[in-house]
């Protein structure tokens, strides 16, 4: 198992940014892919990004494409989700997790994750 914490939630006015980080610890974080999911009030958990083991594949939900970035530096076992041009929509407590299986590319269902963070709450204000 990989412990994961997640960091770096809070309150930003529409058109901010705001930059997750989700620290890694256990089993080897280079050798999985990883992604963050959100879960909006009163909704289901879903898909927003994920990133490949090596780094070098990215995904993205097409809600926020073109607005989110997804990063990982393998040698501080550290996720990043650089979030800019925030939305009232985009507010809800994001989730990082890593995949259950070595080396895949794109991840993207959330029972294929087997890990997960506690959350961090992400509020946009109009």
């Amino acid at each position: 198992q990989v412990q994961l914490v997640e960091s770096g939630g809070g309150l930003v006015q529409a058109g901010g940014s705001l930059r997750l980080s989700c620290a890694a610890s256990g089993r080897s974080f280079s050798m999985y892919a990883m992604g963050w999911f959100r879960q909006p009030p009163g909704k289901e958990r879903e898909f927003v990004a994920t990133i490949n083991w090596s780094g070098g594949s990215q995904y993205y939900a097409d809600s926020v494409k073109g607005r989110f970035t997804i990063s990982r530096d393998n040698a501080k076992n550290t996720l990043y989700l650089q979030m800019n041009s925030l939305k009232p929509e985009d507010t809800a407590v994001y989730y990082c997790a890593a995949d259950r299986m070595l080396k895949r590319t794109v991840v993207t269902n959330l029972q294929d994750f087997g890990s997960w963070g506690q959350g961090t709450q992400v509020t946009v204000s109009s």
